[in-house]
């Protein structure tokens, strides 16, 4: 493999010093790229379009040439895991995902087997050995999956829930039932995960969506245990370099500050908490990633720079920061807003780093 051209993403993460603030932008590949809708338009549909290696590395590769981001991540989605439990994973129009076979009982999760993730998911180690031949060293690559709990209410619930009525009544009434599950999915994603470090991943995110609608101590006992467990038995270290992992629960506030016992090397952070009170959570044990507010990318330029400049002023001076959005882009943004967030932490990030 190349050696990497532009590692300022893999030393922030290792909170290491860097000359400016490294970035990249979650769901980066995706619907707001007229690209992107021409590929999947190729492709027929979602699924078609993870599962088509060469398709889902040229959409990985599609914001990389538009932007100068710091990192590629891998095109795929977090329902892939449970997909290759043989929960029948479709997709309907104006609703999203959906499974035929949900898990709602006792005897449905104890049926669950961990799987072969090299033949039902090979798929996708495809696309990053691709995706890593065609970024020939020029940036790393990131890998994904997501946390057992948030892959579990989708399990659980059937496809997409606002309240998760089913599966917060089994982490109530049959919490055991809930570990089970959790501890099947922990197994699977960790497989998945090492088996994408194995294929060129360099770096693999955590995304816990779903995690802080528990309450505290449901949170810790479903979704900070279970992506503990993962982090336990992944592959940290690949081709003499360390591997770095980020947990990102999205509106975890003060719960950032157990997160960051897990051993990750960093945390997401979206908008909802300020980067200078993340930092007082989890004090020197993590790197930080985000957080600027999605909807910032609908406004004018100006607003664009400004949220920028509050973004790294949050955070202050100092390695450990990954810019990035507190969540995904949305379908609705503008590419050329996009421009001028990129030019914006380009050029005033590099105040915030010793020269």
């Amino acid at each position: 493999m190349a050696e990497l051209e532009n590692d300022l993403f893999l030393r922030a993460l290792m909170r290491e010093p860097v000359s400016r603030t490294p970035m990249w932008i979650m769901r980066q590949a995706g619907r707001y790229l007229p690209e992107y809708r021409a590929t999947r338009a190729e492709a027929g549909d979602f699924m078609s379009l993870c599962r088509n290696p060469e398709l889902a590395c040229e959409v990985t590769m599609q914001p990389l040439r538009r932007y100068a981001l710091d990192a590629a991540i891998l095109f795929s989605d977090i329902l892939t895991v449970p997909d290759a439990m043989g929960l029948g994973l479709y997709f309907v129009t104006g609703e999203g995902p959906k499974f035929e076979r949900p898990v709602r009982t006792a005897d449905a999760i104890r049926s669950l087997e961990v799987p072969d993730v090299e033949k039902e998911l090979g798929y996708v180690f495809e696309a990053v050995r691709t995706i890593r031949r065609e970024l020939d060293g020029k940036v790393p690559l990131i890998g994904f999956a997501g946390s057992p709990f948030t892959c579990g209410t989708y399990m659980v619930e059937g496809g997409s829930s606002r309240e998760f009525p089913t599966i917060k009544g089994l982490a109530k009434e049959a919490p055991e039932v809930l570990d089970q599950l959790m501890d099947t999915v922990a197994e699977t994603t960790t497989e998945y995960l090492n088996a994408q470090i194995d294929a060129g991943a360099q770096a693999v995110q955590i995304f816990d969506t779903w995690g802080a609608a528990l309450e505290p101590d449901d949170f810790r006992r479903f979704s900070l245990a279970s992506m503990q467990k993962i982090v336990d038995k992944l592959t940290r270290e690949k081709d003499g370099r360390r591997v770095p992992v980020i947990l990102f629960t999205k509106g975890a506030g003060p719960l950032l500050a157990d997160l960051a016992e897990t051993g990750c090397d960093a945390l997401g952070v979206d908008w909802t908490t300020d980067l200078a009170d993340a930092r007082k959570y989890v004090g020197d044990k993590v790197a930080l990633q985000g957080n600027l507010d999605p909807a910032t990318l609908r406004e004018s330029p100006e607003a664009i720079r400004e949220g920028v400049a509050r973004t790294l002023a949050s955070y202050g001076k100092g390695p450990g920061h990954v810019f990035n959005l507190g969540h995904g882009i949305t379908p609705d943004i503008d590419p050329d807003n996009v421009s001028v967030l990129v030019d914006a932490v380009h050029e005033l990030s590099p105040q915030y780093h010793s020269k």
